[in-house]
């Protein structure tokens, strides 16, 4: 057994090979990082790896994934894949994408991870700040429910015109409420993480080609 998937691991190669060149020719790319269990042979356990997942953007005719598996979370397997790409790498906030993001590529943040924070949040003590956070979001992916199947152009000129000006009210809010919560409380955190971030999450509106979140991979 072991040999033959040794064998279609070397006769797949090439084909992998073709579809990741063919991914690196596209201007928005997603990626994502998953731990699976390796068996670590004469120690007793297994070893956490993980299995780096990129895509094609969502909005591409072409649909394609390829997985990279490596033995660790480090950063260095992601500049490696992607080597001399330079386009929009929409992804979390993971620290292992920032050098890439410093030596030029251009990062899209997820807003799903951001509702993630607050919906933590609502769902552990019933936070009213948290529900109105949520209901801004939600206002966000009700525009995008109707943006699915435009050209990008057409995407991003109803994004300008009904989604940017929701954005700066979010902006807005959550910059006067993070000065009435303590530091270090969860609403803090919450708060802060679409702050800091606040760039990255709300590049799609500027960029027809790129989504609201990383959820397509």
């Amino acid at each position: 057994l072991a040999q033959w998937v040794g064998q279609m691991g070397v006769a797949l190669q090439p084909l992998v090979d073709a579809l990741k060149a063919e991914m690196l020719t596209y201007p928005v790319l997603h990626a994502d990082e998953t731990p699976v269990a390796m068996l670590d042979p004469g120690a007793g356990k297994t070893h956490r790896a993980y299995l780096w997942s990129y895509s094609i953007g969502a909005f591409e005719p072409v649909k394609a994934v390829v997985y990279d598996f490596a033995e660790s979370r480090a950063g260095k397997h992601a500049r490696e894949f992607l080597g001399s790409w330079r386009g929009t790498l929409v992804c979390d906030d993971y620290a292992g994408y920032k050098a890439l993001i410093a030596d030029g590529v251009t990062e899209a943040g997820c807003m799903a991870h951001a509702r993630r924070k607050f919906f933590d949040l609502h769902a552990s003590n019933q936070s009213q700040l948290a529900e109105h956070a949520l209901k801004y979001i939600q206002r966000l992916y009700a525009i995008e429910r109707e943006l699915v199947d435009l050209p990008p152009e057409e995407r991003r000129r109803i994004r300008q015109e009904e989604a940017q000006p929701i954005l700066d009210e979010f902006h807005d809010w959550l910059s006067r409420h993070r000065l009435q919560v303590p530091n270090g409380s969860s609403t803090a955190k919450a708060i802060d993480y679409s702050l800091k971030r606040w760039t990255a999450l709300v590049l799609y509106a500027q960029d027809g080609q790129v989504p609201i979140d990383n959820n397509w991979i």
